[in-house]
This record gives structure tokens, C-alpha cells and sequence, in this order.
């Protein structure tokens, strides 16, 4: 039935379809911030819409579309020239406008998804208005330089750095070893920016999610700590804790697919598992005490993206390729676990990147055992953290799963791999 319509016809429908919703919505934001009517009603929209949509289809090297948008953007452009007369600046309406009329052309070149997306954040510019304020006035002053640095560093720096080995003794690039920053420290300002902007006032389950997605371990600390004020709510403590820790494995997964997809395949099974039943655990305990704890918003996360940090990474990334190169060299795969065991006891993430990034003399399935017996004793030193902390019974349940979290880590490793 629909392989009959002429594709010309659905086009069109289209262009008329989204140009009215645009001119819908942005008649509603008139209303509700109450700004007086500009120069058409949604009927206007609608018709910009089909003269970009015929004056496309009537000269197809574009000629009449562009002399069809100059002569809109001109009569636009006296129309505001009219309206900064009573002091109203605004931009708004004349861009909408014109974006409107490029919906015919959309939605003949480009693929649906696209179409639909486009006319979605033109909706979104128009509803969101109060959330994009807010976000605004609530941004540090420097947060925007800072994320200029890190388009400098990922935008400009890592292109131009070589893919050749730093020295004949030590198997990793300079490009990936800059590829593993950017990844890292972007999964991390996601979280970040969660934390600081959108959830200041959580409860402390989303703030094992969150935190646990920037620092299992750092979070880890933060609510340890603060578990010596609330020994009596030990579901809610317990749960963050574990829930931080789901979060770790979910973390992991995706660094470690846009690194490497093969050994990502192969620790989809035991991280899902990991997290399903750590969900499960967090599950059970709220069911014994359902009353979330809001806790007040704090700065306990570093900002990932100021450049010391960055440089930081990057020399860890380097100290545990050439450690992982000594141990591999002298010792096999025997001192890689070892090592492995160690390095939980510190930060994982560079060195399962660099085992990741490096070319090392080592089958997939031990890199594979690497990373669970360092994330698993990573775990065990979460667990001391909180038992030491806290002082009290409010982490009991999540110590003991994360201590039964390390031994599953060292039994599937040793046996089943």
C-alpha cells in the first residue's frame, strides 16, 4: 500500500506535517512566556514550508530555492529592522523561519532519521528554553574553557600525534596512549557533568550511579565516609555502594568496545552477569528499606577534563605498559595475574588500556583475565575502604558482596578461561 503512494507525494506530507508542528510549538512558546504574536500564525510556517519544498522541486540545480531564500531572509530582515524599532532583538523567530524553509530540501536529500532529528531540536530549542536557562546561569565560568582544551587535545593534538611506538622496549603508540585519555576522560566528564549540572540534590543510589560511573573507588570512599552518620539506614548505603560497582563493570565495557571490540565480546557475558546480579542484590536490600536518603549536593569529584589530570593518566598509562612489558617478559602469564591482583589496589583504568593499546606478547583470553582479576581486586580494596570508613553496620551487606564479587573475579579467570 505504501510502495504505491508516489515518494514525491510522501515528501511533501512531510514538509507540511513537520513545518505545522514546528509553527505549533513555537506559537506555544509565545503563550507560555507571554511574547506578543510575530508576523504570521502557524499557517505562516506551514506555507514557508511549501515554498522551499516547490521552488526546490522546480529547479533542481537550486537556483530558484536560493533566490526563493534570499528574498524570505530580505523581508526578514526588514521585518526585524521594524522590530528592533520597539527595542525587540530577538533572533529567534527570523532563524526558525528559515530553518523552516530548508525542511523541503531535508526532506528530499536526506535520510529520515536525519529529517526527524533536525525538526526535534527545533522543537527542543523552543520547549527547553526554561532547562537551557537554568543550565546556563548554573555553569561555572570556567567550565566552558575547559572543554575547549579537551576539543583542543582530542580535536587537534590526537590527529596529529604518530602511531609509533614511544621506544623499541615498550609496545604502545602515541597515539594510542593520547586515544585512551580522550576516551576515558570523556566517558568521565558525562558523568561529571551529571553530577554537577543535573543532579545536585539525589538521592544516594543515583549517586552510586553516577558516581560510579566517573570513580567506583572515589565514590566508593565518598559514601563510606558518609556512612558513619547513617548506621542505621544500612539498605540504602549498601545498595549505593554495590550499585557503584555495577556501574564500574558497565563503564568498562564500553571503554573497552571502543578499544578493542574482540576482547569487549568476550567479557560481555561475565561483566552482564556481574551487573544483573549486583542489581539483584541492590533489589532485595531496597525492598528491606524503601526510603530513599537525599544527600546535599558536593564537590566530591575531580574535574576530568583539566589538562593535570589528562598528563597524569598518560604517564600511568606509560609507568604500567612498560611494568606490564617487565612482568610479561620475565615472568608470562603467571605474573600478569599477579600483577593484575596488584593493580586493582590502585587506578585499572590505565593499565587496561595500555594492555589494550599495546602489543604485547600475550593471547587475547590472558588480556581477557587481566582485566577480571584487576577490576575483581579492585572490588576487595572497595570493601576495605568501606569496612575501615564507615565504622559501623550500614556497609556489612555491600562488603561482603564485593569480597564475593573478588572471588568470583579469581574463580572465573583461573577456571574458565
Amino acid at each position: 500500500m505504501i510502495e504505491s503512494i508516489p515518494p514525491l507525494l510522501i515528501q511533501f506530507i512531510m514538509t507540511i506535517g513537520f513545518a505545522f508542528i514546528v509553527g505549533l510549538e513555537f506559537h506555544s512558546y509565545l503563550r507560555i512566556n507571554q511574547y506578543q504574536y510575530g508576523f504570521g500564525s502557524i499557517r505562516t510556517f506551514v506555507l514557508v514550508g511549501i515554498l522551499g519544498f516547490l521552488l526546490y522541486q522546480l529547479n533542481t540545480q537550486g537556483l530558484f530555492f536560493a533566490m526563493g531564500l534570499g528574498l524570505l531572509g530580505a523581508m526578514l530582515l526588514v521585518y526585524y529592522w521594524y522590530q528592533s524599532a520597539d527595542k525587540h532583538y530577538s533572533l529567534l523567530e527570523i532563524i526558525l523561519t528559515l530553518l523552516v524553509f530548508l525542511i523541503g530540501p531535508v526532506t528530499i536529500h536526506f535520510p529520515g532519521w536525519f529529517l526527524v532529528l533536525f525538526v526535534v531540536i527545533l522543537i527542543l530549542m523552543l520547549g527547553e528554553k526554561p532547562l537551557i536557562h537554568q543550565f546556563s546561569e548554573n555553569l561555572a565560568n570556567n567550565e566552558i574553557v575547559t572543554l575547549a582544551k579537551f576539543l583542543i587535545l582530542s580535536g587537534v593534538i590526537l590527529p596529529l600525534l604518530p602511531d609509533k611506538q614511544l621506544a623499541p622496549s615498550l609496545p604502545v603508540t602515541y597515539y594510542k596512549i593520547w586515544l585512551a585519555v580522550i576516551v576515558v576522560s570523556g566517558f568521565s566528564y558525562l558523568s561529571y557533568l551529571a553530577q554537577t549540572y543535573f543532579f545536585k540534590a539525589r538521592g544516594l543510589l543515583l549517586t552510586g550511579v553516577l558516581g560510579g560511573l566517573y570513580s567506583s573507588t572515589a565514590i566508593s570512599v565518598v559514601i563510606s565516609r558518609r556512612a558513619r552518620l547513617m548506621k542505621n539506614d544500612r539498605s540504602n548505603v549498601s545498595s549505593a555502594l554495590i550499585m557503584a560497582t555495577a556501574m564500574m563493570y558497565l563503564r568498562l565495557l564500553v571503554i573497552i568496545f571502543l578499544l578493542d571490540s574482540a576482547v569487549g565480546k568476550s567479557l560481555l557475558l561475565p561483566f552482564i552477569v556481574l551487573i544483573i546480579f549486583s542489581c539483584l542484590v541492590v533489589t532485595a536490600l531496597l525492598r528491606l528499606d524503601n526510603n530513599p536518603v537525599a544527600i546535599p549536593a558536593s564537590n566530591t569529584t575531580q574535574h576530568p577534563l583539566e589538562l593535570s589530570t589528562a598528563i597524569l593518566f598518560a604517564f600511568m598509562f606509560v609507568f604500567f605498559a612498560l611494568i606490564t612489558q617487565y612482568v610479561i617478559g620475565h615472568f608470562g602469564d603467571n605474573g600478569l595475574n599477579f600483577l593484575s591482583i596488584v593493580v586493582g589496589f590502585t587506578d585499572i583504568d590505565p593499565f587496561i588500556l595500555s594492555l589494550l593499546s599495546g602489543k604485547f606478547a600475550v593471547t587475547e583470553n590472558e588480556i581477557v583475565s587481566a582485566i577480571i582479576v584487576a577490576s575483581g581486586s579492585n572490588n576487595l580494596l572497595k570493601a576495605t575502604y568501606a569496612a575501615i570508613l564507615a565504622r559501623n553496620h550500614s556497609v556489612m551487606a555491600a562488603v561482603i558482596w564485593l569480597l564475593l564479587l573478588f572471588g568470583i573475579s579469581l574463580g572465573y579467570a583461573f577456571y574458565f578461561i
